[in-house]
């Protein structure tokens, strides 16, 4: 059986306060920690995550790199070197109306003991600079829920703009494209 995939170096970002790097098998307990947590999952599917499901989707995020090229990295504070959330892009062929499939769609979470110091906006704008540089059409979508207003916020600062009212697993989405 012939496998194929695409290996990629995951790059590093860098901005004035933050480091966006490769995921490591140690920032698991972190990560699993932040899905965990109400605050952070309130519009993120609505419960916290358990460890299982956690950890499928940390292999989800740093599967992507090798097998289409983009993928989500951890977030992390320059002057600490802690983690503070995961953001990136991905292909993650949801069932959803319109389909989103063939766009990277942007996605990000950050631990609720940041929230409200800027650190999303900041983080979204750098990825998505590394995004314009890479991604031949240049366009990208994300989803948020309607009532994530922090989140909506950070999408339009970074050049979002809803496009579509739909839903997703039965809960209510905006789609932005940009």
């Amino acid at each position: 059986m012939a496998v194929s995939f695409r290996a990629t170096e995951i790059p590093v970002v860098e901005t004035e306060r933050l480091r966006l790097r490769a995921h490591r098998l140690e920032d698991f307990a972190d990560c699993a920690a932040m899905w965990a947590d109400p605050i952070v999952t309130r519009f993120i599917g609505g419960k916290p995550f358990s460890e299982e499901d956690a950890w499928t989707r940390f292999l989800r995020h740093i599967g992507h790199w090798s097998m289409m090229g983009f993928g989500y990295w951890v977030v992390e504070e320059k002057d600490t070197a802690s983690f503070i959330g995961e953001l990136g892009f991905a292909d993650f062929r949801r069932d959803i109306q319109p389909s989103l499939k063939g766009t990277p769609e942007m996605g990000w979470a950050l631990a609720s003991k940041v929230h409200g110091k800027g650190y999303a906006t900041e983080a979204v704008c750098a990825a998505l600079a590394w995004g314009d540089a890479h991604f031949a059409s240049g366009r990208t979508a994300c989803i948020i829920h309607p009532e994530n207003l922090a989140s909506i916020r950070v999408a339009k600062k970074c050049g979002y703009k809803e496009f579509q009212r739909s839903t997703y697993k039965g809960h209510p989405t905006i789609m932005f494209a940009r």
